[in-house]
């Protein structure tokens, strides 16, 4: 058998972008460096297809024994199929130079069904496109299917002791729209084919279509012709009046406060949800009187088990009945609260009085009580921070944002000891970062208004 011109992932490449699967086929050395939030995330996936061949025990894998070797996995797909075989993991087929492989073909009473799994809680439209790739691919091949659907995690499966994976998987038929973008798939492909077979660079300029539905993994070469999409300048402007009346709005004592969180796609707890935002960490500087010292705590888990029943009981020490507790995009903090409200009811009361004592630090900016033209017209703590307060930056730390953060929370307990605990420490100042950030931006509020 020739080797395929296109497989699943280029089709999908040169469907959000034709420059990409032409920068992939034949300028591969041009890729953004992988970083390890990314690898995670196609870990994820991968661990999510193993996963769901639980769904249908049994089943033979039609995967090569080595990499790559894709002709192989449709010479035993086809085997596995001649004698007779009805659950195939990684069913591979190749039609007209294009390659596919399902992540499983079952066949149940009513003929054949490919189901291809994703690690997410939904079906996305780019995972409509992607079946309807298999779908021609298979068909065309030979294969009557019967269905084509997405296995996807189910978001209301709660883990209550073991795993369920007959509760944590759904299926959601997408049969309608895959036969639908049937020609269009036709079409797609006799074009794709083209630009490899005879080496054609598109020439597509920057867009959306960079981000959208993945981030390309070309943007750094392609970098150097984005044009430069800048906000309209905004005239600085202060509010004293606005800025004074919602300020005034605090009450004593103060809790600067911040959460970062983990998700797993798979609960690794009881009382979670796939992709729940679990509170693994947090920080909190107090001001108890306007006259006072500010204190500072924090709490950590150990990436072991589950952070949150020693993570509300540290709160609770450290966070009086009365006060403001002030955060920035306060819908994120009260969103983690609510849940743990409901997965914790025996510490409900306590959990929803902080709720219920959230203000938002971003308002003034969001509401443009004070605007400046270097907010680039944003209100993230990230961009009003260096403005305000340039002294305090981000960039003197190992952890920079909190996608980074939760990356690291998650690989604690596969690391070395003394790698461990330095990450531990990058972990506890990054979030102190945050909390002391609010604090210095707060007093730059204070000393404007009294101006």
């Amino acid at each position: 058998m020739p080797r395929h011109i296109l497989s699943k992932s280029t089709f999908m490449y040169g469907a959000q972008c034709a420059k990409r699967l032409y920068l992939h086929k034949f300028f591969p050395e041009l890729r953004n460096p992988q970083d390890e939030f990314q690898q995670a995330i196609f870990s994820a996936g991968t661990n999510a297809g193993l996963l769901a061949q639980e769904l249908f025990v049994g089943g033979v894998n039609a995967e090569p024994d080595t990499p790559y070797e894709f002709q192989v996995s449709v010479q035993k797909t086809a085997d596995f199929l001649a004698a007779g075989h009805t659950v195939i993991y990684e069913a591979a087929f190749q039609y007209n130079g294009v390659l596919c492989a399902i992540d499983l073909l079952v066949k149940l009473e009513d003929g054949w069904h490919a189901l291809e799994v994703k690690s997410t809680n939904s079906v996305k439209e780019q995972h409509i496109r992607d079946a309807a790739l298999q779908y021609f691919v298979i068909t065309n091949s030979g294969l009557n299917l019967e269905n084509i659907a997405i296995v996807h995690f189910n978001p209301e499966y709660i883990r209550r002791g073991e795993l369920n994976v007959h509760d944590l998987f759904k299926r959601t038929s997408v049969l309608t729209p895959v036969l639908e973008l049937q020609e269009a798939v036709t079409a797609k492909v006799g074009e794709l084919k083209e630009i490899v077979l005879n080496r054609i660079e598109p020439q597509i300029g920057p867009g959306d279509h960079c981000f959208q539905p993945y981030d390309c993994d070309f943007t750094n070469h392609c970098g150097s012709a984005f044009p430069k999409q800048l906000p309209i300048p905004e005239e600085e402007r202060f509010d004293p009046d606005g800025l004074s009346e919602m300020l005034g709005e605090l009450e004593f004592p103060l809790y600067f406060f911040d959460f970062e969180t983990i998700m797993y796609g798979v609960p690794e707890f009881d009382e979670s949800r796939p992709y729940q935002q679990i509170p693994c960490q947090y920080s909190l500087h107090t001001l108890e009187t306007p006259e006072s010292e500010f204190l500072h705590a924090a709490f950590l888990g150990d990436g072991y088990i589950d952070p949150r029943p020693a993570l509300i009981e540290h709160m609770q020490e450290h966070i009086g009945p009365v006060g403001t507790i002030i955060v920035w995009n306060k819908s994120f903090e009260s969103g983690v609260l609510g849940k743990l409200a409901i997965d914790f009811p025996g510490h409900a009361k306590f959990l929803l009085s902080m709720q219920s004592r959230l203000f938002d630090l971003m308002l003034p900016f969001k509401r443009k009580y004070y605007r400046h033209p270097d907010f680039g017209g944003s209100s993230s703590i990230k961009r009003v921070l260096p403005v305000l307060i340039p002294e305090l930056s981000y960039q003197n730390l190992n952890i920079q944002e909190g996608g980074t953060a939760s990356f690291t929370y998650g690989q604690l307990q596969y690391m070395d000891e003394a790698t461990r605990q330095q990450k531990i420490l990058d972990l506890l100042e990054y979030c102190k970062q945050d909390t002391w950030a609010m604090v210095k931006i707060w007093q730059w509020i204070n000393e404007k208004i009294d101006q």
